[in-house]
This record gives structure tokens, C-alpha cells and sequence, in this order.
């Protein structure tokens, strides 16, 4: 066992005497160590569950045959984060996650980890860090959020707050209603009720084969959640009896099926950036394309909020994962998982307990897959749009640019009533370079949807939340901090989206764009110190997921 290394043999005297000082008995030496990587914390309602949870997973660590040990990393709630500096750091903690899990789980030489997480960037990063170690590991997501009610209707947290403020700042409804919605859209602990991102990374954790079947879509709370924690606490300590390590899993097969069913679910962006950061550490190829290729052939057969009405726990009533699995069984790549299970098994064992929820191939809403790939001569490297979430009268659109070098510039100008439709709304300087941390633009995507401008695009260099819904495009590489295209539109440019035709352009000659390259001028850090001044001086592009790239790459 790895363990062995700190517990076996006369060298090893003081690194026992300081695990005895813990409470370890002495029968305890000859079991596995399993790591307990929980993202517990007050601060963020998807994760304030988790103490239960890290209790399952240590009941079910001991039946087992394994001695649990918990350690912790830390959470940002995006929700909480967004719209002010705060932003910054929420993309750029997902590799501090990765690195913090490394130091942990080598230092002490653990054997296998269950990781505890549930929001938008903790999933990728312990899956980055399970990759990179390559040890014997389950993810246990917390689980969604059930939905809220007021007035008798379901309510979820983009629809009632983010696109309700602007609602109440425009009198569509007053602060009294308001204030009804801000304390009746989050019910309780869970992550937020849509496919937004935490949710889609939960999905797709389950879809790759990394969590057993059923967790990526358990309510938070839930007894259903607390026997997965529990079985997957002894199900780690049999990956590790067995040799089943992370890489064993996360192979390209895996891949494929987690962005198949990213297409047929309607998943967040947000996953463009985690898939392959994760490939990346994992050592298995990846490219935006993936994306593209699989999206012509996967239908997008549910219709989830943000895009939809459906909400998290009606995708859990109605089969979870395992029934899109079963939709798309001769479509997925075989392969094993850590439930000891593979993927074309635990799909033939699923039901599909409603034929709208998890439609047929042959009756989707969409006939291609939730996300699209655009390229052109402001993205000549990729940017990516929630296709499945823009109405059909805009998915081929040209309209005029409004500049903005900030997102908050740009929120100024929107409830301002500066935009009008007919409009492209253009944020750069936001990329993981430019921001940096590369921010999330919920909530002027969010502030446009609240005005009713339903003929406004947007594009930024910058990311959009799980819950952004209408023509917004994002991730534009290069990005503007880099030189790229998007940092020499000026306002009144036309711009071109053709989302069948997989097309953006910047529709300016071609020697009027040479002379405005000659006068570029490549900006200063927005930020010049601390952990964000590293992450600047180290990340790369959002085409390639954003990641520390190793020196030999």
C-alpha cells in the first residue's frame, strides 16, 4: 500500500507515535488510509450539508476494511461571488484545489480519497487533483438544491433573483415581491436547481464513471445521498484492494461519454474549460473540437433550467443519469467505472420513469447537442455558446457592437437602457489573462434577459454561468489580454453569429483591422499582486481549459 510509506518499518517509528497522538489505533496500520477530501463550509448553501456526509462516507470507509482520515479544501459560491471583485479568484481556485489535494495526499501517503464536493469549481479541481495523482478515488457530489415556492410556483435561484432584480429595477414587479423571491428561491442547502454548472460537473462526474450511479443528481439532504456517501466509502476501500486507480477510469472513452451527455442534457460552458483541464491531467487528449463533433450526432433530449422548466430534482424522479444512459446506450463507449459496474451495464439496469424529461433520440427538443463550437477571425482558436438555451429566431444574428473593457462598465450601460436590440454587447479584457480569473458574466446576461431585450447578443473573452440563457457567446480565444481580435472592436462594428454555421466574425476589412493592430498596445496586469498576479503570469488559454501548463508542454 502506498500508506506503507509512513507506517511500515523501524524508519517509521515517529510518523506512527504521531498518528497514535491522533486517536489511530494501533489495528488501524494494517488497513488502507482513505483520504476524506471534504469542501465543507458555512459559506456556501450546497456545501453546508456536508458534515453528515463526511460521516456516511467514514461509516462506510470503516465497514469497508479502511481507516478514514478527513482534510479539507476550500469553496466559493459563484452566486455569491459574483458581479464584484470577488469573481477573480473563483476559476483561478480550481487548480489551487488540485495543487492543495496533491500535498495533502502525498504528504501522507494516503491510499485511496473520496472527495466531498458539489459547486462550480471544487468538482473539477479534485478531479484535476484524482487525475494528476492517479490513486484510487470516488466523487461524492453533496447534490442539488430542492426548488424553491412562492406563490405556488416552483421558483430556482437565476430565474427568481438575478433576472428578477432587473425586473424590479425596470417596476415589473416591486421591492416587496422582491424581497418575497430573494428569501423563497433557495429553500436549503444544495447547489443551485438547474443545469447549471455544479450540477452539470455532477452529472457529467457520474457520466465519466467517477461517482456511483444515482449521485450526480440525488437531492442534497437526501437519505437516497446519504447511503451513496456511505457506499461509496467501501466501494474506495475495494478500488484500492483491487488496483483501480483514477487514470484506470478517466481514459478518452470517458470523455466521450461526459461530453455526449453534456450535449444531450443542455450542460453549462463552463464544462468547455473542466473537461479538458481535467484531461490535461489525466494525460489524455482533448480539443474543443470534441465538442463540435459529437454535438452533430447527440440530440439534446431534456429541457432543464436555465433554457427549460424542468429542474434538478425532476431529472432525479425521472431515472437521473442512468436513464439518459439507457437513451444513449449505442451511442456511449463501454467502460468501466468506480461502482465496479460498467458504463452499458448500469444503463441497461436504469428506468425511465418519464418520456418527456428523458425524451427519445427520435423526439428531442434539439436536434444537435446542448453546446456549439464557433470559430471565425475574432475566435480563431474557439469560442463556445449554449445553443440549446437561444431561441430559433437568433441563432443567426448580426448586429452592432457596444464596447465595454469591464463587466461592470458594461452593467452600467445596460441599466442604463444604453443597449437596444439589435445590438452585439462586447466585454473583453475578462479573459484568465485579462480579468484575470476569466469572471463570470451572469449577471449582465441576466440584466438583459430582466429588460426583455430579446434581440441583444453578447460576446466576451470572459466565461457565462451554468445559468445563462440567449445568444451569448463566450470564452473568445485569443482573448483580448493576449492580442486577439476581440481587443480591436470598436463600437459600431458589425459582428456576425451563424450558430448552424458554427461561424463569428468580426465583419471589418481587413486593412482597417491592420492599422488598429498597429496602434494595440498590450494592457498592464488588472491586478498586481497576490495568488491572481501568479495565476496571470501562469494560466493559459480558455481553448486550452485554462490550466498551469507543465514546462515540458
Amino acid at each position: 500500500m502506498r500508506s506503507d510509506r509512513v507506517k511500515k518499518g523501524l524508519d517509521r517509528a515517529p510518523a506512527r507515535s504521531l498518528m497514535y497522538g491522533t486517536g489511530v489505533p494501533k489495528s488501524s496500520m494494517e488497513r488502507p488510509h482513505i483520504g476524506i477530501c471534504s469542501s465543507f463550509t458555512d459559506l456556501i448553501p450546497g456545501h453546508t450539508g456536508m458534515r453528515e456526509l463526511e460521516r456516511f462516507i467514514d461509516k462506510g470507509i470503516h465497514t469497508g476494511g479502511g481507516h478514514g482520515f478527513i482534510f479539507s479544501v476550500p469553496g466559493i459560491c459563484d452566486g455569491i461571488a459574483m458581479g464584484h471583485v470577488g469573481m477573480h479568484y473563483s476559476l483561478p481556485s480550481r487548480d489551487a484545489i488540485a495543487d492543495m489535494v496533491e500535498c495533502v495526499v502525498e504528504a501522507h501517503a494516503l491510499d485511496g480519497v473520496v472527495f466531498l464536493s458539489n459547486c462550480d469549481k471544487i468538482t473539477p479541481g479534485m478531479l484535476m487533483a484524482a487525475a494528476r495523482l492517479d490513486v484510487p478515488a470516488i466523487i461524492v457530489t453533496a447534490g442539488p438544491m430542492a426548488s424553491g415556492n412562492w406563490r405556488m410556483q416552483r421558483r430556482s435561484f437565476v430565474r427568481d433573483t438575478f433576472e428578477a432584480m432587473e425586473q424590479c429595477r425596470s417596476g415589473k414587479i416591486d421591492d416587496e415581491e422582491m424581497g418575497h423571491l430573494e428569501m423563497n428561491a433557495c429553500p436549503g442547502q444544495g447547489s443551485c436547481q438547474g443545469l447549471y454548472t455544479a450540477n452539470t460537473m455532477a452529472c457529467l462526474t457520474e457520466a465519466m464513471g467517477m461517482s456511483l450511479p444515482g449521485c450526480g443528481t440525488g437531492l442534497a439532504g437526501s437519505a437516497k445521498k446519504k447511503r451513496i456517501a456511505f457506499e461509496s466509502g467501501v466501494q474506495v476501500c475495494e478500488l484500492v484492494r483491487q488496483g483501480v486507480s483514477t487514470r484506470d477510469i478517466l481514459n478518452e472513452k470517458a470523455f466521450r461519454n461526459a461530453v455526449m451527455m453534456d450535449l444531450a442534457l443542455g450542460g453549462s460552458t463552463n464544462t468547455t474549460l473542466h473537461l479538458p483541464a481535467i484531461a490535461y491531467e489525466a494525460e489524455v487528449p482533448f480539443g474543443l473540437e470534441l465538442f463540435d463533433e459529437l454535438s452533430k450526432t447527440t440530440p439534446h433530449i431534456t429541457n432543464i433550467r436555465p433554457g427549460g422548466d424542468y429542474f434538478m430534482e425532476d431529472i432525479d424522479y425521472a431515472g437521473g443519469i442512468p436513464a439518459f444512459q439507457k437513451r444513449l446506450i449505442n451511442k456511449l463507449e463501454d467502460n468501466i467505472t468506480v461502482s465496479g459496474f460498467n458504463v452499458k451495464q448500469i444503463a441497461d439496469k436504469a428506468m425511465i420513469m418519464d418520456e418527456d424529461i428523458v425524451r427519445p433520440l427520435d423526439k428531442p427538443f434539439h436536434q444537435e447537442g446542448g453546446i456549439a463550437v464557433l470559430r471565425g477571425n475574432i475566435a480563431p482558436d474557439g469560442c463556445v455558446i449554449k445553443q440549446s438555451a437561444v431561441n430559433d429566431d437568433m441563432l443567426v444574428f448580426t448586429g452592432k457592437a457596444k464596447v465595454f473593457n469591464t463587466e461592470e462598465d458594461s452593467m452600467e450601460a445596460i441599466r442604463a437602457d444604453k443597449i437596444a436590440n439589435g445590438d452585439v454587447v462586447v466585454i473583453r479584457y475578462e479573459g484568465p489573462k485579462g480579468g484575470p480569473g476569466m469572471r463570470e458574466m451572469l449577471a449582465p446576461t441576466a440584466a438583459i434577459m430582466g429588460k426583455g431585450l430579446d434581440k441583444v447578443a453578447l460576446i466576451t473573452d470572459g466565461r457565462f454561468s451554468g445559468g445563462t440563457r440567449g445568444p451569448c457567446v463566450g470564452h473568445i480565444s485569443p482573448e483580448a489580454a493576449e492580442g486577439g481580435l476581440i481587443a480591436l472592436v470598436e463600437d459600431g462594428d458589425s459582428i456576425s453569429i451563424d450558430i448552424p454555421g458554427r461561424r463569428i466574425g468580426l465583419d471589418v476589412p481587413e486593412e482597417v483591422i491592420a492599422e488598429r493592430r498597429a496602434r494595440y498596445v498590450k494592457p498592464e496586469p488588472k491586478i498586481k499582486k497576490g495568488y491572481l498576479l501568479k495565476y496571470y503570469r501562469g494560466v493559459s488559454s480558455a481553448a486550452e481549459g485554462a490550466v498551469f501548463k507543465r514546462d515540458e508542454d
